[in-house]
Order: structure tokens, then sequence, then C-alpha cells
């Protein structure tokens, strides 16, 4: 296998590894994938629902469906953008702000293991190559 196919392999394989146990998570707290996303994403900031889409690599209306089922869980709300009157923000609300804390210790202990065998020293560098690559 070229570099690039390897590559591509390993990245696959990661994606495989940390989806299964987090889409069991998510569906055990009767969420979706991406809404435990947006939840992990709102904890400390809100942001419009066009950004949020965007942040995701979603289409608008798709997350102005999520958002909405969220809303109807009461775990997310719209409110009025500070600086536009026209814009709208999503927030996360007290109720979803508690599924998040309550999944943080599971998530942390389905995904660290993947690390456990690296010296911490390389975790640190994954940690740093992988917010570069997903910026």
């Amino acid at each position: 296998m070229t570099e690039d196919e390897q590559l591509v392999d390993a990245l696959g394989e990661a994606a495989f590894r940390t989806m299964g146990p987090l889409t069991g998570l998510a569906a055990d707290a009767g969420l979706s994938l991406t809404q435990l996303r947006v939840l992990a994403i709102l904890r400390d900031r809100r942001l419009r629902i066009g950004d949020l889409a965007q942040y995701l690599g979603l289409e608008k209306s798709t997350m102005t469906g999520l958002v909405a089922r969220a809303e109807k869980k009461g775990l997310l709300a719209r409110q009025p953008n500070a600086d536009d009157a026209r814009a709208v923000d999503v927030v996360i609300t007290d109720a979803g702000l508690e599924v998040a804390r309550s999944l943080e210790g599971a998530i942390r202990d389905a995904l660290l293991p993947l690390t456990a065998r690296l010296p911490e020293r390389d975790r640190r560098q994954l940690r740093v190559l992988l917010e570069q690559m997903l910026r």
C-alpha cells in the first residue's frame, strides 16, 4: 500500500472505532450521533444555525431539522442574536447541558482506551495533529 492508502485506511479504522461506541452512547441517551456532537459544541458557545451547519459540514436545512428535534426534547433553544435582530442563535438548555455532562465520563471511557498504549508525548502530538486536520 502507498502512504496515502495507509493513511486513508488508518483514518477509516479510527472513524469506525470511534463512531461505534459514540453512536451507542448517543442512542442510549435517545440522541443521534450528530445531536450528541451538537450538545458538545454548544456547551460553551452559542451559534447561528447556519454557522453550526457549516461547522459540522451539514446543509442548513438538515441542521434546522436536527435543532427542531432537539428543541422538542428540551435540549436546545433558539434565542435572538445579540448583534443581528434578524438572526437566531442556537443555545443549549439546562437539560441539554445535563445530558452532555452525564455522558462525558462514558465518552471518555469509550475513547481514551484507543490511545492508552501511546506515550503521553504521542497522545499530545495526536491531539495537535487532529486539531490541525479538523480546522
